[in-house]
């Protein structure tokens, strides 16, 4: 079926070495590159999932996905099944996709005495079928015969870290160890599949850190920035020709766009130099020193020509812009009448000053008073919680005013953090500060949190807007005591829920890659007749 396409094309991209050497088996001479399938990491709710199928979180389930055609193995994952549900009776089974009329999926499950623990969903839209991929613990990807495809179906598992089985065969068999358990296609495939179930189903951790290794190498290897950019090397070499032999130097790939992290100075000293130890300021900075040294660690350095604007600056970490991270301008802004510009300036300990010019506006009403594209960074720090009416106007004029591929850097108290979920189930309200502000006569007082978020509504938000995620995790977030909460954890485990992305405040950092995508997204906004 290839041989005419092959004759008629001047280079040929694969995705394994297996189907490279078939092009090559073929005859065909011309250049070749093998470059990965790239990889989605949707967010998806698991649990909501799990929710729709009536399983609690603990029950195992196991998935298959895509077009279900014999030469998936359907019939010895189903074999492998019955002979485990003698062992773990609360095992369940969904195969998701369009039947294939060649296997009687049907009367095969219901010889097989099958029917409480299999569920057929037929063909499912791209947002469902991720969604019930999520909600697996074990994915199946098998088949045999192969003729060298590579399975979408499997990547999108990987990405979703799930712990996935493949075939030991084709291209399957190019994949790392470490990501996934590889079943050969020999007499012992139904042994295999069942005693590598089995070992899943009986030792959870261990599918969720293959699961989370799988996650972390699709991240790694086959993001879809990364493929993207090898795409356009090699056709700009097809198009530029073959070069004499002295000229071909191999080029190696620029990695992926990453953040630059910095050394924070021991004890933070560096920034609290510009606190005077009698000023009101110096305790909030004592207990707040741990999240400004994060901060300014996520944030990337600037250059000679760089702008850096910092948005609700109270001057306590912006001197540090400028002396450490190198932005040859750096601006703030804050809450107040737009058009007015308040000249501020702090005295560091050694009489060193800093001074800026301070811009009031509407975050959430006003356009920045600012050119398209006149920053490369944007500070946005414990701001966002306290937005009232229209977070995305925030997030879409940032995003007008950075230059593309300029980075956004937001931090903000996280409402999953284990503090939060302690709070919670014992009876008291999750929220960080979600208090009410004691009237103080005519003196104007800083906002309460109108809404905290959680890590993937971050990850949302910088999507919505226009930003690829380049780093979302999450740590500490005020120097002072912190209660035990290793119980909370214990009850995370026991659900096989995440542990990760649990500390106190979300750090984050975009990168501008196009324009807003979506200005009022379901997940944060309802229309008027709600």
């Amino acid at each position: 079926m290839l041989r005419r396409l092959l004759e008629a094309s001047r280079a040929v991209v694969v995705h394994s070495r297996f189907v490279a050497e078939q092009v090559r088996n073929a005859g065909f001479r011309g250049p070749i590159a093998t470059i990965p399938h790239g990889a989605w990491i949707p967010q998806v709710d698991r649990s909501s999932y799990r929710h729709r199928l009536g399983l609690d979180l603990t029950a195992p389930l196991v998935g298959i996905f895509g077009h279900l055609k014999p030469y998936k193995r359907i019939a010895e994952s189903l074999r492998a099944l019955k002979r485990l549900v003698r062992l773990e009776p609360r095992v369940r089974m969904i195969l998701a996709g369009e039947p294939h009329p060649d296997l009687p999926l049907a009367s095969l499950i219901q010889r097989m005495d099958l029917e409480t623990h299999t569920r057929v969903l037929g063909f499912v839209p791209i947002e469902d079928f991720q969604g019930y991929m999520a909600a697996c613990d074990i994915v199946l990807n098998l088949r045999y015969p192969t003729v060298g495809e590579t399975s979408g179906s499997l990547l999108r598992a990987l990405g979703l870290g799930r712990a996935t089985l493949v075939s030991d065969v084709g291209a399957f068999r190019e994949l790392p160890d470490d990501v996934c358990l590889k079943v050969p296609v020999d007499a012992t495939e139904e042994d295999v599949i069942f005693e590598y179930i089995n070992l899943l189903v009986s030792r959870p951790s261990l599918a969720r850190s293959l699961g989370t290794r799988a996650r972390e190498w699709v991240e790694r290897e086959c993001n879809w920035t990364l493929i993207a950019q090898r795409y356009v090397e090699f056709l700009g070499a097809v198009l530029e020709g073959p070069k004499p032999e002295a000229e071909k130097q191999p080029q190696p790939l620029a990695p992926p766009p990453e953040v630059h992290v910095s050394e924070a100075p021991p004890g933070g000293e560096h920034v609290l130099r510009w606190t005077p130890e009698d000023s009101e300021a110096r305790s909030y900075v004592d207990t707040h020193l741990t999240r400004i040294e994060k901060t300014l660690a996520i944030t990337p350095p600037g250059g000679p020509d760089d702008r850096i604007l910092e948005m609700g600056a109270y001057l306590q970490m912006t001197p540090e812009l400028r002396h450490r991270l190198g932005y040859s301008e750096v601006r703030g802004c804050y809450f107040g009448p737009l058009g007015k510009v308040e000249h501020k300036g702090v005295r560091a300990a050694d009489g060193e000053v800093f001074e800026c010019d301070i811009d009031l506006f509407d975050a959430e009403k006003d356009v920045f008073p600012y050119p398209d594209g006149h920053f490369a960074t944007v500070l946005c720090c414990e701001l966002i919680e306290h937005l009232a009416s229209d977070p995305m106007h925030m997030m879409a004029e940032i995003n007008r005013i950075l230059k593309p591929g300029g980075h956004l850097v937001l931090t903000t108290p996280n409402l999953a953090s284990l503090r939060s979920l302690s709070a919670l189930l014992l009876g008291y309200h999750p929220g960080l500060f979600s208090v009410y502000l004691q009237p103080s006569g005519d003196k104007k007082t800083d906002s309460r949190h109108h809404r905290e978020y959680t890590p993937i509504e971050i990850h949302l938000l910088l999507e919505d807007a226009g930003f690829e995620v380049s780093l979302l995790e999450t740590g500490s977030f005020r120097d002072a005591p912190r209660p035990g909460l290793g119980w909370v954890v214990h009850l995370l485990e026991r659900y096989q829920l995440s542990t990760t992305l649990r500390g106190e405040g979300i750090y984050a950092v975009g990168r501008k890659q196009h324009p807003v995508k979506n200005r009022y997204p379901s997940w944060l906004y309802c229309g008027p007749e709600s």
